[in-house]
């Protein structure tokens, strides 16, 4: 059951859908570039990646805008690119989404902002950053303003996010601002730099602990430390509230003369990049539906929670969050389930800490007690289990056009629910060997109805110092045999 509080709360987050947005700042293209380093290079003494994979995401404010349409709002977004290939990148991401109406300006002198990270093995060995800093050409901030000014009345909430790249000049966020408050638009704010009087006159600044210590100069270190800090801020910058992200430890909301500490939610922590970009665009959906600041932070805290628990600079949908609310015993198993390109960080986070890594694969179409007791037996040789499920039209291929019997979401669903099961992904091929060979298991894990000969993927994990188990089976069951007695009926 849910209880009333969380029956409200539920309310606020649905009424997100459809709501109308400004979001403008500096918007990033994050590059992810990943491979095997297997050689050091005869030309100097570094090593060679070669690349498997390239995966492109807009950062920044282009993160920002990606949480408010996952949270169901429709986004006005205005921000300013170079002429370059960058720029025509940034603007195709964005078009493909038809909850997107943008105003992109392009400086022909300007570099598109872009950071680039390289992984192998599941590690981050460099990042190149290739960006312009600098103000925006008086031309481009007198047409990013009239865009505002012609609009922004048609919208609920106004979010800026800085990233210091130039497109919020302080003369603009002034502006900006005003304008907004003489429209009784709510103006959100995720900060950057140290002097945050730019700022004045904003609804809610969302800063971390460290860029509230900065841009204060007072201790931030415990809950009454930032109480102070941030009703000197709130007065000293002439803001009306400040929500503080100070990861671990939650969130706390200074309003009036008013605090509320906010332990955090998070079960366990794999990336907290984003994590910023979450919070501000839930609190300006929150405010832009008239929720109050404390409810705005409660779904606030959340999302943070559920956000950092996945990879790279990633986004939190309601359902997401409603789940969290509605079922808050059983919300944790959602966030098992992950895509391929968030391998790289989950690995890099399990293998920091030493942790045996196990993998198994299979069809799962009907989840029974043969299954349960392969998973559990795959769970008690390695402290990571990871399963990997065939998608709908892979088991076509294999099954025939009449399985799988449950789609792949309810079956991802099912097995991310048991405890013996850490994480869930799909592949779409016919065997996971791509899979294997990317995760690099310690542990491949196949009941013993095959042979270890025969279990795809067994010689490349032995080749790699791995092993082979072969789990006992459990008579009587196999999901083909329950489906033909089902059918026989």
């Amino acid at each position: 059951m849910t209880d009333n509080s969380n029956s409200k709360i539920i309310s606020l987050i649905r009424n997100f859908k459809g709501l109308k947005v400004f979001c403008i700042g500096d918007i990033i293209l994050d590059r992810f570039i990943a491979g095997d380093i297997e050689r050091i290079s005869p030309e100097a003494p570094i090593p060679v990646l070669k690349i498997q994979s390239e995966d492109l995401m807009l950062g920044g404010a282009g993160n920002v805008m990606r949480n408010l349409v996952a949270l169901g709002a429709q986004v006005r977004f205005v921000s300013v690119i170079g002429n370059d290939n960058a720029g025509s990148t940034v603007l195709s991401m964005i078009k493909k989404d038809t909850d997107i109406s943008e105003n992109i300006i392009i400086e022909n002198e300007r570099q598109t902002s872009i950071k680039t990270r390289y992984l192998s093995g599941n590690q981050q060995i460099l990042r190149t950053d290739k960006e312009t800093i600098s103000d925006i050409r008086p031309s481009s901030e007198n047409t990013l303003f009239k865009i505002v000014e012609r609009e922004l009345s048609s919208t609920g909430g106004l979010v800026l996010s800085d990233y210091g790249k130039g497109v919020l000049t302080r003369d603009l966020l002034q502006k900006l601002i005003i304008i907004a408050q003489t429209k009784k638009i709510p103006v959100i704010v995720d900060p950057k730099g140290t002097d945050f009087s730019c700022y004045k006159g904003a609804t809610l600044i969302t800063p971390n602990r460290k860029e509230l210590e900065l841009a204060t100069k007072l201790p931030t270190n415990n809950d009454k430390n930032i109480t102070v800090a941030a009703r000197k801020l709130m007065k000293s910058c002439k803001i009306g509230s400040v929500l503080v992200t100070r990861s671990s430890d939650g969130m706390t909301l200074e309003h009036g003369l008013k605090t509320n500490h906010f332990k955090a939610e998070a079960r366990e922590v794999f990336d907290v990049s984003g994590a910023g970009d979450t919070v501000a665009a839930v609190m300006t959906c929150a405010l832009s539906s008239k929720a109050s600041l404390v409810d705005g932070a409660k779904i606030a805290n959340t999302a943070a929670g559920i956000v950092v628990g996945k990879f790279g600079t990633a986004s939190v949908s309601a359902s997401e969050v409603i789940d969290y609310f509605d079922t808050n015993s059983q919300h944790e198993f959602k966030t098992k389930i992950i895509t391929e390109s968030d391998i790289p960080k989950l690995l890099q986070n399990w293998r920091r800490k030493g942790k045996k890594i196990g993998f198994t694969n299979g069809c799962f179409d009907i989840l029974h007690p043969g299954h349960l007791s392969l998973l559990r037996q795959a769970k008690s040789t390695c402290d990571k289990l990871i399963v990997a499920l065939n998608t709908d039209q892979s088991i076509q291929r294999i099954k025939g056009q009449d399985r799988p019997l449950m789609r792949e979401k309810a079956r991802a669903e099912l097995v991310a629910s048991l405890a013996s099961v850490d994480t869930v992904l799909f592949f779409d091929e016919d065997t996971p060997l791509k899979l294997i060979k990317k995760i690099k298991p310690n542990i491949l894990i196949k009941g013993a109805d095959y042979s270890a000969k025969a279990v795809i993927g067994a010689q490349f994990v032995t080749e790699n110092g791995g092993k082979v188990i072969l789990a006992k089976i459990t008579d009587g069951f196999s999901s083909s045999s329950i489906i033909d007695k089902m059918r026989q009926k």
